[in-house]
């Protein structure tokens, strides 16, 4: 692994089809913004030689431009696929967006990799959104490495950093979280800060030199020695007390030498089993320069200490229709299960898909089977439906290089694939088979959008549709109560990126609208009313009167209408008509525009003429005597009050419990969720946390989660009805 003596690299370079999956490997890297995540592909790729300076493809292009808006904005927005060659192995890299509002990408990372390493920044420490993802990834036992970055900082502390990332990291067992190396550092400057030029192997006892721009191998100097003796020892000690070999701690407390190649098998065995994470340093390649620092001990972990494909769990598989299908796990001969884990527009060939092969061999230019469920309460409707997929490639920035086939553990990119969506499965069209969808956060931010102009509304259906097939994280709504069209975002940066997509990739200018909650009406009392529709213009006329008498109904009832006419003073053919116009009336509303609910109608009596009477006219008069009804009675508006729970950490309950008191929620409950954190229950308005998402992460720092569900109609507080009623009615 890392700390191989004697360690050299064979063949290197950019990815080609790999022809079993013992020879991939599949890393997300992970990490908050800034931590330098990109930066590391970069320096990776230069070691690896699949580019010739940093930050370059050798035939053009940046490494980093897998998005306009991360080359225009400077930030990732989208995942990434970087496969390089090292030492006769593919390596995958997938690197995620660092911000919270694109966890939907670094979620179908996880689900696309093996293994994870974990990018944190000396500077700027363990954000809590990391360790939120550190215990997802625990939660599932992937196997996860730390690597530190930005140690050429003047305020960087390896040894310090590693303390935090063993306490962010290591709650049940902090000796699991231990360095494989030590940082060597050059002379002082002027400044007094040590830059970092090098590594001292831990178990090898070797040094790494970094500082010519190309790694040097050499004996540490016995001044050097006792320095490392103290972490040397507990590293060891780490890796034994996860051993398999339950002798190795006898015979190291005994002082025996323990075998070098020994320990390094027992380490490696002990990262892909997900039970013990080593600390690694990198730094990016300096101008010039063939490789950045630590990136050599970096792809030997990933080859040698990362679980090849074929270690992981075959996916739970059924048929389309829900029976379950048992699939060998990574077998290439097997049948075809693969995933769509992103989707992207290419200007120039279309839709690109990037997907995972879990089983079977997929190859260009064959049929295969488009199954997607699940969805459609985001906009997907499922489908099952036959596709001749076009070329493979493996991505490198904004270069695709044709691959031949694409096995059971490999990733690759499938053009013309019109119909598949992100999380969709590609099998044998004559053995269709459907995996089982990761979880997708749930989008709770909403952008009410209309189309700036004619030519816009036209194109708005199809581009939506692309944007919601693309991101399965983002849900889209048509709204019938309030007539808005809502893209459900996680965020602002979330929804930003959604507003620039629809306009540069599907030329849709849209604009930004207030969002509507959809509030209902409610008669408080009983009240009675008199429809009277009598009309004469030649020939024909109008005639219906009707007398009803409306109650109120305990929340959830609808509308019941009854029939308590006697003598036949509404022929019985109209009493229908009655109804249909009352219920007519009720979803138009009678105070502010919105619909009655909880109410009982009771049609008492009325009168009809014997050539002018008809359907028409006993449907108006039903709605007018509605309306009559209204006048004398007090109308409560109803607001949408919803179930909102809040996973926060201990420190931030205070802080969350005043923030939902003062948007006029009910704290219903709280429980200890365990990992110092508390899970609080409440009622709100959801007039009141349209933009909670977005103030829930200013207030915990990133730190806290939350879900929503529509309990029930409440009426509203008399002012703010008021307000909304005095809107409706278009007074100032």
């Amino acid at each position: 692994m890392g700390d191989k003596a004697n360690a050299h690299p064979g063949a290197a370079g950019r990815a080609t089809a790999a022809d079993h999956p013992a020879s991939v490997r599949n890393v997300v890297l992970v990490g908050h913004s800034g931590s330098g995540k990109t930066t590391l592909v970069e320096a990776l790729a230069l070691t690896a030689g699949a580019v010739n300076r940093a930050g370059r493809v050798e035939d053009g292009g940046t490494v980093s431009d897998y998005d306009e808006i991360e080359h225009r904005q400077q930030r990732s927005v989208q995942l990434s696929l970087v496969p390089v060659d090292w030492d006769g192995y593919k390596i995958n890299i997938l690197d995620t967006p660092g911000y919270a509002d694109f966890v939907g990408e670094l979620r179908a990372g996880l689900r696309a990799a093996d293994a994870a390493l974990f990018v944190v920044s000396a500077s700027d420490g363990v954000d809590g959104s990391t360790r939120m993802v550190w215990e997802e990834c625990a939660a599932v036992g992937m196997p996860r490495a730390i690597v530190i970055t930005h140690l050429e900082s003047a305020r960087a502390d390896f040894d310090e950093m590693t303390r935090t990332c063993a306490e962010a990291f290591g709650a049940d067992d902090p000796d699991a979280v231990l360095p494989l190396y030590l940082p060597l550092h050059g002379p002082q400057g002027p400044d007094g800060h040590a830059p970092v030029t090098g590594l001292i192997g831990l178990l090898s006892q070797r040094l790494f030199d970094y500082s010519s721009g190309e790694r040097k191998e050499s004996e540490p100097g016995p001044e050097q020695l006792p320095l490392i003796e103290e972490a040397r020892n507990r590293l060891i000690e780490g890796i034994i007390a996860e051993s398999e070999d339950e002798t190795l701690m006898d015979r190291y407390l005994g002082g025996e030498e323990l075998d070098f190649r020994t320990l390094v098998q027992d380490l490696e065995r002990a990262v892909a089993r997900g039970i013990f994470f080593p600390v690694l340093a990198a730094a990016p390649a300096a101008e010039g320069a063939k490789q950045g620092l630590g990136t050599v001990e970096l792809l030997e972990l990933i080859t040698g200490g990362f679980p090849t494909p074929l270690e992981r769990e075959a996916p739970t598989v059924t048929t389309p229709d829900g029976k379950a299908r048992q699939v060998k796990a990574c077998d290439p001969d097997g049948p075809l299960v693969a995933e769509v884990v992103k989707t992207a527009s290419d200007p120039y060939v279309g839709r690109v898909s990037m997907v995972r092969v879990f089983s079977g061999t997929l190859r260009p230019d064959e049929t295969v089977h488009v199954s997607g469920h699940g969805l459609a309460d985001r906009g997907h409707e499922d489908h099952d439906v036959d596709e001749r997929i076009g070329a493979l490639s493996a991505p490198f920035g904004k270069q695709q290089r044709a691959l031949t086939h694409a096995i059971a553990g490999d990733l690759a990119c499938v053009a013309k694939l019109n119909r598949a969506e992100t999380g969709d499965t590609l099998s044998s069209k004559d053995d269709p088979l459907l995996m089982e969808p990761w979880e997708m956060p749930d989008p709770l931010l909403p952008l009410a959008i209309q189309a700036h102009s004619k030519a816009d509304e036209d194109k708005l259906s199809q581009g939506l549709g692309r944007l919601v097939a693309e991101d399965p994280t983002m849900r889209l709504e048509q709204n019938q109560d309030t007539h808005q069209v809502v893209l459900w975002c996680l965020g602002e940066a979330h929804a930003d990126v959604a507003l620039e997509r629809l306009r540069s990739r599907y030329g849709v200018q849209v604009d930004v609208v207030p969002h509507k909650v959809s509030l209902r009406e409610t008669f408080a009392d009983r009240s009675a009313g008199r429809g009277r529709h009598v009309k004469q213009s030649g020939g024909h006329g109008q005639y219906a009167i009707c007398a009803i008498e409306v109650e109120p109904l305990p929340g959830g009832s609808g509308i019941e209408f009854v029939d308590k006419v006697v003598g036949g003073a509404v022929p019985r053919q109209f009493i229908p008509s009655v109804e249909k116009g009352v219920r007519a009336q009720a979803a138009r509303g009678v105070a502010a525009g919105y619909a009655l609910i909880d109410i009982r109608i009771t049609l008492l009596d009325g009168k009809a003429h014997s050539v002018d009477s008809s359907d028409a006219a006993f449907q108006t008069a039903g709605a007018l005597a509605l309306r009559e009804a209204a006048v004398d009675a007090r109308i409560h508006l109803l607001e949408p009050v919803a179930e909102v729970t809040v996973l926060v950490g201990d420190e931030y309950v205070g802080a969350v419990m005043s923030d939902l008191s003062g948007r006029r929620g009910r704290v219903v409950g709280t429980e200890q969720a365990g990992g110092n954190r508390t899970l609080v229950r409440a009622e709100v308005p959801e007039i009141e946390i349209g933009r909670y998402g977005v103030d829930l992460r200013s207030l915990s720092h990133g730190t806290a989660r939350f879900n929503r569900t529509y309990a029930r109609h409440e009426p509203m507080p008399a002012q703010l009805a008021e307000k909304i009623r005095e809107q409706a009615q278009g007074n100032p």
